[in-house]
C-alpha cells in the first residue's frame, strides 16, 4: 500500500485540474473531498456531497449495484481497478455509461484506507459508437439488397465488406474477400493501372468514378464488361472514411452496342453502295444530254453523293442513337475539305458547336443544309482563293440555330448559280419546322435555320 499523508498526495487544487470528475472516500465511503468536474458533470452542489455516504448522494441515486459491486468487492481484493464500467439510469441525469477507476491507499495519519476514485463519462462516445455500428448494419442491409455487386474498402484498397451479390457473382466466401486487397481478388482481373490511379484519389481528393469500363475473362464467368462507379462514405461516430465500389454487369448492354454499330456501318455501306449505282445512272445520262439539261444532271449527282457521304459520317458519330452534332460537322467538314479543296487551299472550314445532340431522324436533312450551304460558300465567297467558313451549332432561347458563314465578298458579288441548291435547302428547312435568314455584306454572308429545340435528343 501507499504510505503518504492525504495533503501530501491530493490537495483540493491537483484534483480540480482533472477533466473526469474525481472523489475521495474514507474507508466506510464518505465522500472527503470531490472536484469540479464531479459537480459540474453530475449536477450537485459540495454542501449535499461533502461529508455524505456515496450511496446516500442526491436520495440514493448513487446507490448504484455496479458501483457497489466495484467498492466491496473488486476493491478490498486489490489496491487498483481500472476503467471498471458501470451502466446506470439517474432519475435526472438519464442514461449514463461510466468508467470508473479506483485506487486504495492508507493515511500515515491513522493508517486507515482511503479510496481515490475517478470516473470518465463515455455515454456520449459509447452511444454514438452504438448509433454508428446500427448504421453500418442497416448499411449492410441496403447493400445487400441491390442487385449490383459492391464493395467497401479501405484506403489501402482493402475489402472491409462485400455485398450477397458479389459473393455470388464471382463464387466465393466472405472471408476469401475480407481483409484482401482489391487486386489480389481472382485471377487479378481488377490489378488495372487505369482502375488502380482512379481508385486512389477517391478518397483524399474527394473524386468519383464514374461509369469505368474493365473488359477481362473471369473464372466461372467467361467474358464480361463491367462498369466501375466509386464514390467516397464517411461512417459517423469514429470519423472512418472508405470507399463503395459497385461493379455493373455492362456485358449485354456494351456487346448490343457493338452489334448496333457494325449493323449500322453495314446499313450504311449498303445505302452508300446503291447512291452510287444511281449516280452511275446518273453519270450515263449526263454524258447523253445535252446543254443545260447536262448541267442539272450533274447537280443531282453532287447532291447524291453528298447523301452517300453523310451516311458515312452519321454511321461514324452515332450508329443508331443520337448524332453527336460536334461530330457530326466535324465529318461534313472533312468531307467538304476532300471533294473541294486541295491541300494547299487558302480556304479554311471549322466548328463551333456546344455539346448537342440531335434525333438520327433529322440527321440527313440536317447535314444537306450544311452541306449545300457550306459548298456554295466555298465556290463561289472567295474568288481570291482565300477566306474561311464556319459552321455552328447553338442553343438559343426557345429554339436552337444552325449557322453557316464566311468571311466572303457577300451575295450580291457571288454567282447565283441554278438556284436548285437554295430550294432544296428551304425545303429541308422547312421539312425540320424551322425558318431560314440570311445576313450579308462585303465582309461576308450568314445563314441562320432556326430549329425548334424537338430535334435535340434529351
Amino acid at each position: 500500500m501507499t504510505n503518504l499523508p492525504l495533503n501530501a498526495i491530493l490537495p483540493q487544487d491537483i484534483i480540480d485540474t482533472s477533466r473526469d470528475a474525481v472523489l475521495i472516500l474514507s474507508h466506510d465511503l464518505t465522500v472527503l473531498a470531490a472536484n469540479q468536474a464531479f459537480y459540474a458533470n453530475f449536477q450537485i452542489a459540495s454542501e449535499q456531497t461533502l461529508g455524505r455516504q456515496l450511496y446516500d448522494l442526491k436520495g440514493g441515486h448513487w446507490n448504484i449495484p455496479g458501483l457497489r459491486l466495484l467498492l466491496e468487492q473488486l476493491v478490498p481484493q486489490d489496491t487498483v481497478v481500472n476503467a471498471h464500467e458501470v451502466d446506470v439510469v439517474f432519475p435526472d441525469l438519464g442514461h449514463r455509461i461510466m468508467l470508473v477507476n479506483v485506487r486504495r491507499v492508507q493515511s500515515a495519519r491513522d493508517s486507515a484506507s482511503l479510496f481515490l476514485m475517478s470516473i470518465d463519462d463515455v455515454t456520449e462516445a459509447r452511444l454514438a459508437s452504438a448509433e454508428a455500428e446500427r448504421s453500418w448494419i442497416l448499411a449492410q442491409n441496403i447493400v445487400d439488397t441491390v442487385r449490383d455487386p459492391q464493395l467497401v474498402l479501405e484506403h489501402d484498397m482493402s475489402v472491409v465488406f462485400a455485398s450477397r451479390s458479389f459473393l455470388k457473382l464471382f463464387g466465393v466466401q466472405s472471408t476469401e474477400v475480407v481483409g484482401q486487397q482489391l487486386k489480389t481478388l481472382g485471377d487479378g482481373q481488377w490489378n488495372v493501372a487505369a482502375l488502380n490511379d482512379l481508385l486512389e484519389r477517391v478518397l483524399p481528393r474527394d473524386e468519383h468514378v464514374d461509369g469505368l469500363l474493365l473488359e477481362d475473362d473471369f473464372p466461372g464467368l467467361g467474358r464480361r464488361v463491367f462498369k466501375i462507379n466509386a464514390r467516397k462514405i464517411f461512417r459517423p461516430g469514429n470519423h472512418v472514411t472508405r470507399m463503395l465500389v459497385v461493379f455493373e454487369d455492362a456485358t449485354e448492354a456494351v456487346l448490343l452496342d457493338r452489334h448496333r454499330d457494325i449493323l449500322a456501318a453495314e446499313l450504311a455501306h449498303r445505302i452508300k453502295n446503291s447512291l452510287q449505282i444511281i449516280s452511275s445512272f446518273v453519270s450515263h445520262e449526263i454524258r447523253r444530254a445535252a446543254e443545260p439539261c447536262a448541267e442539272g444532271y450533274k447537280a443531282m449527282q453532287a447532291r447524291i453523293r453528298a447523301v452517300a457521304e453523310l451516311y458515312d459520317v452519321i454511321a461514324q458519330s452515332s450508329a443508331f442513337g443520337p448524332v453527336n452534332m460536334e461530330t457530326y460537322l466535324r465529318g461534313i467538314n472533312n468531307t467538304i475539305r476532300k471533294s473541294l479543296l486541295s491541300p494547299n487551299s487558302n480556304i479554311t472550314i471549322s466548328t463551333k458547336t456546344e455539346p448537342l445532340s440531335i434525333l438520327p431522324d433529322h440527321a440527313v436533312s440536317i447535314g444537306l443544309i450544311v452541306n449545300e450551304l457550306a459548298t456554295n460558300a466555298v465556290k463561289y465567297a472567295f474568288p481570291s482563293g482565300q477566306g474561311e467558313v464556319v459552321l455552328g451549332f447553338q442553343r438559343r432561347e426557345g429554339e436552337v440555330a444552325l449557322t453557316v458563314s464566311d468571311n466572303g465578298i457577300g451575295l450580291s458579288g457571288k454567282s447565283e448559280g441554278s438556284g436548285l441548291g437554295t430550294q432544296f435547302v428551304k425545303a429541308f428547312v422547312k421539312q425540320l419546322g424551322g425558318s431560314l435568314a440570311s445576313a450579308t455584306s462585303s465582309s461576308g454572308t450568314t445563314y441562320t435555320v432556326r430549329l425548334p429545340p424537338s430535334i435535340l435528343a434529351e
